[in-house]
């Protein structure tokens, strides 16, 4: 579920020396609204985090370093922007009557073909599908990338509030193995769960 400052791999390359951007604007539902961060949710994004940066430091590496000043964040945006033109990682905002209430996005780190969800909900709003409905979002949108067959969710075993997120969404566990311990509340086993296009289409079926 690791999400907002993931170490970014460099964008695939393609034949064609091209690479399709992941889809920048998402809509999960009439509550949720998951879109790219722009330079004025700065101050947003930094007060969501550090009201919840408690909450985050045990399973997300990147929180260790907060809190960070505002240009760091305008700076970080920019280069989320600059690393998604180039047809890498896709980093959004979770926005519930424009109020900032998490973060998400899809990554580039399972190789072709794949794209991995991360995410993470503010403090006040942890219980309620937040995470569920940003993952499906995502889901979703990978899947109008034709050359996109599977998404994956990866959490560490300890991290028992996000075995529910794959398992409402009927993604397949496909169990653990060894890990780098990368946050103080981690085990060190990474669970993994997966679902692929055929899969979803038939479960979301209209």
């Amino acid at each position: 579920m690791r999400d907002v400052n993931p170490q970014q791999e460099q964008a695939p390359s393609s034949e064609t020396g091209t690479v399709e951007r992941i889809p920048d604007v998402v809509r999960s539902s009439a509550r949720l609204t998951l879109r790219r961060w722009v330079e004025a949710d700065a101050p947003q994004l930094s007060a969501a985090i550090l009201a919840s940066v408690d909450h985050l430091r045990p399973w997300m590496p990147w929180a260790a370093t907060e809190p960070h000043g505002l240009a760091e964040r305008v700076a970080l945006i920019e280069r989320w922007r600059a690393e998604w033109e180039q047809g890498g990682d896709l980093v959004v905002g979770i926005f519930m009557d424009g109020a900032v209430v998490g973060g998400s996005g899809l990554h580039r780190r399972r190789g072709p073909g794949a794209l991995e969800i991360g995410y993470w909900v503010h403090v006040d709003y942890i219980g309620r599908g937040i995470a569920s409905e940003a993952a499906a979002a995502l889901t979703g949108a990978a899947f109008t990338m034709p050359d996109i067959e599977r998404v994956e969710i990866h959490h560490d075993k300890e991290n028992t509030a996000s075995f529910g997120v794959p398992r409402r969404l009927e993604f397949t566990y496909d169990g653990e193995a060894p890990a780098v311990v990368t946050a103080p509340g981690e085990a060190g086993i990474d669970c993994r769960w997966f679902i692929t296009r055929e899969q979803w289409l038939e479960h979301h079926r209209d």
